[in-house]
């Protein structure tokens, strides 16, 4: 119906979004709550192509959003996994240091993971690292045991499978790109490719195009969204038996990623990856993707440029593995130096949605902002996925306060 107004419409249908809808419903059942989402299933981009691994909270800064979130996230991610037969598997992780030159380093991921208050963390030595990846080589490590992996796809289809459950009038929109949004008589008016959806509040969870949306809904953005690539490896079947559970170097303290690790699928497939490349096309998958719009917006734009000369070594190994097969297998032989060309194959590729500072920063905290009738998730990089759960109820809370949703509420009683 052309009169049709929604209390929310939320924009986005991955796994902030999927989260952010169930929470909400759970929360208000009488909300008429509309979810738009314009690939033809859910979780197409980055919850679908990340690497399936419930993060521990080991590595984010105490009392950020990432540390307090990815901890209370993976908590009732598990609990939401074994309600509702998710496929997932809490099997433990080792950080693994290979040489000398790492171990202050992995000092501090232990000191901040116990100041994140990390369950059964410890520190193992090369023996000990053997017990849990026999395979595996390194001089000192620390055992994670309440890291996990997951099925994120089945999970977010759930999410959403459970919030239209609560309220038959609320909506799933797929294959729908809004494309603009203007106020008509305290009511937002969001134009799409197919319709007009009308809704009293908007909820932007638009992941890699998170700051155009934005732009779109007038909010003064000065960052931009930077996206990056990550190739996998696949093992072999003769291979698979090399890897137990999770593998991870030492991350790089001068770059925003963690580093090609060892993570066994809850499909059983082991993936080896990913790297980071700087995509020349915000949601393109291979390593020739290149489309003008996001060229032309990234490398017009200070920021990427300054990110580019802060960490131009890092960039060049990093573009030159992605082509490469015998530098990436190279790569993995630190951790697992049994491993042959004939172990590996080519995987899939995700892309990540950085919000890039103007002065090339990437390792800004998870950011939501609310404006007029709006909230926007403007940063959600790893761990968002594991702190889904938490992210879309702080946003619940947010709206509560905003939106006054309570008088919604009564209003709908009376």
């Amino acid at each position: 119906m052309e009169d049709e107004i929604f209390d929310i419409a939320i924009i986005g249908g991955g796994i902030v979004g999927a989260a952010t809808f169930y929470q909400l419903q759970k929360h208000h059942p009488s909300l008429k709550i509309i979810l738009i989402e314009k690939e033809e299933r859910l979780a197409f981009h980055q919850t679908g192509n990340n690497s399936g691994v419930m993060h521990s909270g080991l590595y984010y800064k105490p009392g950020s959003l990432k540390a307090k979130n990815c901890v209370d996230g993976r908590k009732a991610l598990v609990q939401f996994a074994e309600e509702n037969n998710i496929p997932h598997d809490v099997c433990g992780k080792v950080v693994v240091a290979i040489d000398e030159s790492e171990l202050p380093y992995l000092d501090k991921i232990f000191a901040t993971g116990l100041e994140n208050k990390i369950e059964g963390i410890e520190k193992i030595n090369a023996e000990q690292i053997k017990e849990h990846e026999p395979y595996c080589v390194g001089i000192a490590g620390i055992w994670v045991p309440c890291t996990g992996i997951i099925d994120y796809v089945a999970a977010t289809d759930k999410m959403v499978e459970l919030a239209l459950a609560i309220n038959p009038a609320s909506k799933l929109e797929l294959k729908t790109e809004a494309n603009s949004f203007v106020k008509e008589n305290g009511v937002n008016i969001i134009g799409t490719d197919k319709k007009t959806f009308r809704s009293r509040f908007i909820i932007f969870c638009a992941g890699l195009q998170a700051d155009r949306l934005a732009r779109k809904d007038q909010v003064n953005l000065k960052e931009k969204v930077v996206g990056f690539r990550g190739d996998y490896y696949e093992l072999t079947e003769e291979a698979k038996h090399k890897i137990k559970n999770l593998i991870y170097p030492v991350p790089n303290p001068d770059f925003p990623f963690l580093g090609v690790h060892f993570t066994r699928m809850t499909n059983g497939e082991i993936e080896c990856g990913p790297n980071a490349v700087f995509t020349f096309k915000r949601e393109g998958y291979g390593k020739t993707d290149f489309n003008w719009k996001d060229t032309i917006d990234a490398l017009t734009y200070g920021g990427t440029w300054k990110l580019f000369f802060h960490n131009m070594s890092f960039g060049v190994n990093e573009y030159r593995r992605a082509f490469s097969k015998k530098l990436f297998l190279k790569t993995l032989q630190r951790l697992v130096p049994s491993l042959t060309m004939n172990d590996i194959k080519p995987g899939r590729s995700g892309v990540r949605a950085m919000l890039l500072s103007e002065d090339g920063d990437t390792r800004d905290d998870f950011r939501i902002e609310y404006k007029d009738t709006s909230i926007h998730v403007l940063n959600a990089p790893s761990p968002a996925a594991t702190a889904s759960l938490a992210i879309g109820d702080n946003i619940r809370e947010m709206a509560e306060k905003h939106f006054d949703l309570t008088s919604i509420h009564l209003l709908k009683k009376t």
